[in-house]
């Protein structure tokens, strides 16, 4: 009998990485502890079980609004998946996935980080994902107060970490991992250098791209996690055998759920042709726009504010458009996609 990650990736089969299942899937305590044992410095020297077990009750899916005033919830208040569609202010923002850790330390009794956990199926939904992790990690510190800490007592804030995993990377950008966090410089020495008074808020963007060939272990395993192409038996096989990650319960489980999506599939398929022809119209119309650009000699800053977009949006386009002048859109679109 499958266990339940088992059960969850046969039910995501086909739709990974649409919301609901994508996040039921990532909850999942052993992908969470795979996770953090490679993004988050405090779990780096435990095992996978250890951290499981450092985690705190369940993780909260889609229960906890990010709007200041409403993410100040114990954990033991929320408990399990909330259905975001059933509340009545339709269209607030929650966080996907929020969860505590208590973990061991040898001078302290323990450390307690507050983490948060989303999907993306888009590199740039418009804005950079690494500046809405800045917003969402200030918010799970600002909630802190009246729950982690009272009036002044500042020292007693948690540390957080809020990890962005953005499936559908560019591939100039491949399978890659970087982490943004506060440090320290100094301007003129002489402040001790304390790091637990500062070190309290960690970004990670984590780009996955299927296909590509560079990236490690984490990504090599997301990206077969999340694959909307693998069947279920081909990406449990490959998550037991090439990644140990458990799919059996040692005394088997009475009930294993099954579902066919094969229409849902087939319905997917002539939505993504649909939409593929669309984005390859705007991209041969932007492609377009930068080679005119190019011609007067602007820069790829210059560029990007003419055609009202971020530089690191245009900057592949940009770059391959000045390698080869005189290509054509189509041309331009092909070298884009190798």
């Amino acid at each position: 009998m499958r266990n339940m990650l088992a059960e969850d990736i046969a039910l995501a089969e086909g739709k990974s990485q649409y919301d609901a299942q994508c996040k039921k899937v990532l909850s999942n305590r052993t992908i969470l502890a795979w996770i953090l044992k490679r993004t988050v410095q405090e779990c780096q020297e435990l095992s996978v079980s250890q951290i499981k077990a450092c985690i705190c009750g369940e993780p909260e899916v889609s229960n906890v609004r990010v709007e200041p005033g409403r993410t100040n919830r114990l954990p033991e208040q929320v408990v399990g998946d909330a259905n975001e569609d059933s509340q009545p202010d339709e269209g607030a923002i929650y966080f996907d996935i929020r969860l505590h850790m208590l973990i061991p330390a040898r001078r302290k009794t323990e450390i307690k980080l507050i983490i948060n956990i989303e999907a993306q199926k888009e590199f740039y939904p418009g804005y950079n994902l690494v500046t809405r992790g800045i917003f969402y990690g200030a918010r799970l510190i600002s909630s802190q107060l009246g729950t982690e800490f009272t009036g002044s007592d500042y020292d007693s804030i948690k540390k957080v970490y809020s990890i962005w995993i953005c499936m559908n990377a560019p591939k100039y950008i491949g399978n890659a991992i970087s982490i943004y966090s506060i440090g320290k410089k100094d301007i003129v020495p002489g402040i001790p250098d304390r790091p637990g008074s500062y070190d309290k808020l960690s970004v990670i963007c984590i780009c996955l791209c299927d296909g590509a060939e560079d990236g490690q272990e984490l990504t090599r395993m997301l990206n077969v996690l999340l694959s909307p192409s693998l069947r279920t038996g081909d990406k449990i096989e490959k998550l037991e055998n090439d990644f140990q990650i458990e799919m059996e319960y040692s005394l088997g489980k009475e009930l294993e759920q099954m579902c066919n999506l094969s229409d849902y599939v087939e319905e997917i398929g002539i939505e993504k042709g649909i939409e593929k022809g669309r984005d390859e119209g705007k991209n041969l119309n932007l492609i377009e726009l930068i080679q005119k650009k190019c011609r007067r000699n602007k820069s790829l800053e210059e560029t990007a504010a003419d055609l009202e977009e971020e530089p690191q949006a245009i900057e592949a386009i940009y770059r391959i458009v000045q390698k080869y002048p005189h290509a054509s859109c189509e041309e331009i679109l092909m070298k884009l996609k190798e």
